[in-house]
């Protein structure tokens, strides 16, 4: 398990662990009344949410039986239980009478890359079960007019993940290059996007995780610093 400030995460039954993408995700993804997380998992990104935005109601789709249980043991044992419906479902079949005013994901990213022979795990790393066409055309189908859609993938992924966004008539409005010490190339990136014909001006930033003695940044420390036990 993995013990957070205002939750625990149990990972036994999940493919996908806690690791820093997720909590990199959850800590800067903008929120809003209605926030939809697509590929929930363990449950982290939804309860980040949920306690960052105290107003919030979260639907987490989560294709995989065994994680969506784990996702719903995590969230009953939390204040925010009532704020949050795990949905066990492929993210292509969710429908909703209400558009969202925020959608999250921390996606299956690798296109082109030899699967996982790990089924469970396969469905989470790579864009099979969910291509980035079938991603975007729900993104756009779910997200309300001037709603934001958040993401983190890696910097092997980004092009394609971008040009599939414009396809879907999504434009990025924010960027965050996120590099594990300064000395090393950007491995993820942190992006945003809203509907093409919402005008804004596009925030690029560029960051590091790690001082070079190997200690938390000030910036992913503050970024980080409701969820993260000293």
């Amino acid at each position: 398990m993995f013990a957070f400030k205002k939750f625990v995460i149990h990972q036994d039954h999940c493919a996908m662990k806690v690791g820093t993408d997720g909590v990199l995700l959850g800590s800067w993804a903008n929120g809003g009344k209605r926030i939809l997380d697509i590929g929930t998992g363990t449950g982290l990104i939804a309860l980040m949410m949920a306690q960052r935005y105290t107003d919030a109601t979260i639907d987490a789709v989560e294709i995989d039986h065994d994680a969506a249980l784990q996702a719903y043991e995590n969230v009953s044992n939390t204040e925010f239980a009532n704020r949050i419906k795990i949905v066990e479902t492929a993210i292509q079949h969710h429908s909703t009478q209400d558009k969202y005013n925020a959608i999250v994901s921390n996606p299956p990213f690798f296109i082109d890359s030899l699967l996982n022979p790990n089924a469970q795990r396969s469905t989470a790393r790579h864009a099979c079960a969910l291509k980035y066409c079938e991603l975007f055309a729900t993104v756009k189908a779910l997200l309300d007019t001037d709603g934001e859609f958040s993401a983190i993938i890696p910097t092997e992924c980004l092009q394609a993940f971008i040009a599939e966004a414009y396809k879907a008539g999504l434009a990025m409005s924010r960027q965050c290059i996120v590099r594990t010490t300064p000395r090393k190339q950007p491995k993820r990136h942190l992006v945003a996007f809203h509907h093409a014909d919402h005008k804004c001006e596009r925030e690029m930033e560029e960051v590091c995780l790690q001082n070079t003695d190997g200690s938390r940044s000030e910036w992913y420390a503050q970024l980080t610093a409701d969820f993260y036990i000293k």
